[in-house]
């Protein structure tokens, strides 16, 4: 009797165990749906600062687009941000968010809070400056 208990005891955590290691690790809910964040496609730089301004004036740049390209080719990575929460994303598909650089968007994506990056399923214009996220 005392060996068939074992032997079920062994074989239970050898399961829990096996079916644990199988399980992949996510982070919670909250940051793995997708959600949809708004705000102004700029570089790392500026972003930093909350505006284009001293950047413009320093590159001699007319406009957000040109400022955030000229950054860029200088080193700065592309980010969301939202100017009504000071928020900056980091973006994991740089080369999609190029073609929106300078413009309000909503992107499309999943966030992982410890790298601070989404995970870019779509971009899209924005007519409206500012914004904030959702759990749509």
């Amino acid at each position: 009797m005392k060996r068939s208990t074992l032997s079920l005891t062994v074989a239970f955590f050898l399961a829990v165990t096996i079916a644990q290691a199988a399980t992949p690790k996510t982070q919670n809910d909250q940051t793995m749906k997708a959600r949809t964040f708004s705000g102004e496609i700029m570089d790392s730089a500026c972003a930093q600062m909350g505006s284009h301004k001293q950047m413009e004036a320093k590159e001699g740049t007319a406009n957000a687009k040109d400022c955030t390209m000229a950054c860029v080719k200088n080193g700065s990575s592309l980010v969301l941000y939202n100017p009504s929460t000071k928020k900056t994303y980091q973006l994991g598909d740089q080369d999609k968010a190029k073609e929106y650089a300078g413009d309000w968007v909503r992107v499309r994506g999943t966030y992982d809070s410890s790298s601070q990056t989404i995970t870019v399923d779509t971009i899209t214009r924005s007519h409206a400056r500012g914004g904030s996220t959702s759990g749509r």
